[in-house]
């Protein structure tokens, strides 16, 4: 038996109202999930984007990031 299987068993053998706790738990961990994988998916397009960029130098000074209000 699966452990597909040996969960629907379970699942079953449960009170509805305890079949509904289970599946709010599953629908939780799905969108945990997802949610890491899209952060991870983010952090490494970014980090492929930016590949090469630390040793270019920068067109701009100090003098270039001050805003001078009169």
């Amino acid at each position: 038996m699966s452990l597909t299987e040996k969960n629907i068993e379970n699942v079953k053998a449960l009170p509805e109202s305890k079949q509904m706790e289970i599946l709010d738990f599953v629908e939780y961990l799905r969108a945990k999930t997802e949610k890491e994988e899209r952060k991870e998916w983010t952090d490494f397009s970014l980090t492929s984007a930016m590949r090469g960029m630390e040793e270019e130098k920068s067109p701009y000074s100090m003098d270039d990031l001050k805003e001078i209000f009169s």
